[in-house]
């Protein structure tokens, strides 16, 4: 399974967040400490401000930040958000489908369980678990902030497990 565009940019978007928290963030600033375009970013950020992961500020002294506790952004749920209208196979698509197998093939089937296992996979890391105690991260995207967001150890245990 390949993960979109779209998806890692909004991981870095939500890593650089919850690093960062007790302040708003610029785009500029994570344009310029996660690789990431500008133009990207802006759509990222529309999308996770309307699902509600993001909090946004307009003017002079705007920004954005996380809109709920880091501690509550299952990245399961953040994956199948951006990734599952995206069809893993043109027979997932119900438009453009043009395979005469896809009623009699088994390995829809398959494919339909892979990708089930792989959102079940993230389903237990929350983006706390992924950002807290990870000092080579926050080197990167945070150097001058120790992260303060609570997490459960339990939470971070599975992370460190699955990755």
């Amino acid at each position: 399974m390949r993960v979109t565009k779209r998806t890692n940019i909004a991981m870095r978007v939500l890593m650089y967040c919850a690093a960062n928290m007790g302040r708003l963030v610029t785009k500029s600033e994570i344009a310029a400490r996660c690789n990431a375009s500008e133009n990207h970013l802006a759509q990222v950020i529309n999308q996770l401000a309307q699902m509600g992961y993001l909090h946004t500020q307009r003017g002079r002294n705007g920004g954005l930040e996380l809109g709920r506790p880091a501690t509550e952004i299952v990245i399961g749920d953040i994956f199948r958000a951006l990734e599952a209208p995206v069809p893993i196979a043109e027979c997932f698509a119900d438009v453009d489908n043009t395979c005469p197998l896809t009623d009699a093939c088994r390995l829809r089937s398959a494919l339909h369980d892979a990708s089930n296992a792989f959102y079940e996979t993230l389903d237990p890391i929350t983006l706390d678990a992924l950002v807290c105690d990870n000092s080579s991260l926050l080197e990167i995207i945070a150097p001058q902030i120790k992260c303060n967001v609570t997490h459960s150890d339990d939470s971070v245990a599975k992370a460190e497990a699955i990755l």
